[in-house]
């Protein structure tokens, strides 16, 4: 071949194909796309090929479309030459990065992954990494995370090893830093927003106002009487409240969820005048009486001594529930207090005024055992009142400790009624009144000096009873028998005494177990 036409091919083929370096950034054009890799067109004598897993979006790689591309190596162990789109990217992001960013600055970018101990940031095609401890997506799903863009801060860079670690926590704080500005600014008494309950305590709820948190007191939560703020709002509730009062030099913020709707207790004199009835719902049961919701934020306390006229003391719990309708009367108004006293009884004619009548001193009625007191019985009479056997009254000559040991709830018993205090609403009654004073008969039977065997039934520490017979003990004194004796005996021992006096009047017998 002569030199011309040598010189013609050289020329042909620099026109045809372009001289290349390794670590170069060129552009080619996409050839071909299969399931491993992209062939790419450069304009070197053949063709370069591109791992398929370099591509974010492979579905957008058309055949023609131009790509950036880093040439790796010329030729590889097979003769092919090597081209890597990633490393374009990323070689570019530095590049970009390099001259444009510094430690302290912001910048955008999006979570590719996660991985130990943190997050991958793409940021300009460079890989950035974001430490859990500064990522501030503490509760956020995953899903929201790898779905949206985030502004970061550059915590580290090292250009020369081209190394860059992001916080994501110091732009939230700055983030919420502004929005905390400009809700300052806009907050208002009387104000009205919508917030979000972020926690719960026993005095009340703290709101999230969107950056500056507000208390709203249980004081302030509802017109009506509650216990405790879980009755009305819940953690992640969303809840119109009203701004009552704020210090911002305090970051305090007071707010109100029952001045949302009218008072219902600015116009109570007009609306319950004292005397009215009404029906109401019971919304709470306590020991000393119910709580009756009269109309929505309106509360009434029904007192247990205003629930009945026949008896004294009533158990509100054994007698209501939760959502039972009643009819009360209102009794009392307090409107500066917002406490309206009902009564029950108050509907009915009041038995008492003509207690008398009814129940005559000595006269015999039945009822039904209905309670204990250490002292005694209560006693339903048929009329519906309630009267009071005493301990003292139960037995003529038993000593009785305890009003169990005679009676049974539930039991129909017939007794003498004592006394009548209308007044004070006392029915007096008795049961050992039924039968005739056994006492002067007793006195015939065990006249002084009588000496018996007998039966310890009580030990204590001011002497000794002793059964005589069935229902009449004696009391052997501490004085007439020798302290050692009197402390080894026990129930159901045999004693040896003599009868020393006998007390018609207080019906008493008392006898001496010396020798």
């Amino acid at each position: 071949m002569n030199a011309e036409k040598q010189a013609l091919m050289a020329e042909l083929y620099n026109d045809t194909f372009r001289d290349i370096k390794e670590g170069e950034i060129v552009k080619g054009t996409v050839a071909a796309v299969n399931e491993k890799e992209v062939v790419v067109d450069i304009g070197f004598k053949s063709e370069g090929f591109v791992g398929i897993e370099e591509f974010r979006n492979v579905e957008n790689l058309e055949v023609g479309s131009e790509i950036e591309i880093l040439i790796e190596s010329i030729e590889d162990d097979e003769g092919r030459l090597v081209l890597s789109h990633q490393k374009a990217e990323k070689l570019q992001g530095w590049m970009k990065l390099g001259d444009s960013i510094n430690e302290g600055d912001n910048v955008e970018g999006r979570i590719v992954k996660q991985v130990k101990g943190g997050f991958i940031v793409d940021v300009y095609g460079v890989e950035a990494f974001l430490p859990m401890s500064l990522s501030a997506f503490k509760g956020v799903p995953s899903e929201e995370i790898m779905a949206n863009k985030y502004t970061f801060q550059v915590a580290k860079l090292n250009k020369l090893r081209r190394n860059l670690i992001l916080s994501r926590r110091e732009v939230v704080h700055k983030e919420k830093e502004i929005v905390r500005d400009k809700l300052w600014n806009e907050l208002a008494k009387d104000q009205k927003r919508v917030g979000v309950v972020k926690g719960i305590t026993d005095f009340g709820a703290f709101i999230d106002l969107g950056g500056v948190d507000g208390l709203l007191h249980i004081t302030d939560m509802s017109w009506t009487r509650i216990n405790h703020p879980s009755e009305v709002v819940s953690v992640g509730d969303k809840v119109e409240v009203l701004v009552l009062d704020f210090d911002r030099e305090n970051s305090k913020v007071s707010l109100g969820l029952k001045q949302i709707i009218e008072n219902p207790w600015a116009d109570i004199y007009d609306k319950y005048p004292t005397g009215t009835k009404t029906k109401g719902k019971v919304v709470n049961v306590m020991p000393y009486g119910v709580f009756v919701e009269v109309e929505r934020g309106i509360e009434g306390l029904l007192h247990s001594s205003e629930i009945t006229w026949q008896k004294k003391l009533v158990n509100p719990q054994e007698m209501f529930r939760v959502g039972d309708e009643i009819e009360v009367q209102i009794i009392n108004v307090d409107k500066d207090s917002k406490r309206i006293s009902l009564s029950m009884k108050q509907l009915e004619d009041n038995p008492w005024l003509e207690v008398e009548k009814h129940y005559a001193v000595n006269a015999r009625v039945k009822g039904i055992v209905r309670g204990f007191t250490d002292y005694g019985a209560f006693v339903e009479l048929e009329s519906g009142l309630e009267g009071m056997i005493h301990i003292s009254d139960m037995s003529w000559t038993k000593k009785i400790n305890h009003p169990q040991d005679v009676l049974e709830k539930g039991q129909e018993v017939e007794v003498a009624v004592l006394a009548v205090d209308a007044n004070n609403r006392k029915i007096n009654l008795g049961l050992k009144q039924i039968q005739p004073n056994p006492w002067p008969q007793i006195a015939e039977k065990y006249p002084v000096d009588t000496e018996m065997e007998v039966e310890v039934v009580l030990n204590s520490n001011f002497g000794v009873f002793v059964k005589l017979e069935n229902d009449v003990e004696a009391l052997v004194y501490s004085s007439e028998i020798d302290k050692e004796k009197a402390a080894a005996l026990k129930l159901g021992d045999k004693l040896n005494v003599k009868i020393i006096k006998v007390d018609i009047e207080q019906m008493k017998i008392g006898v001496s177990a010396r020798p």
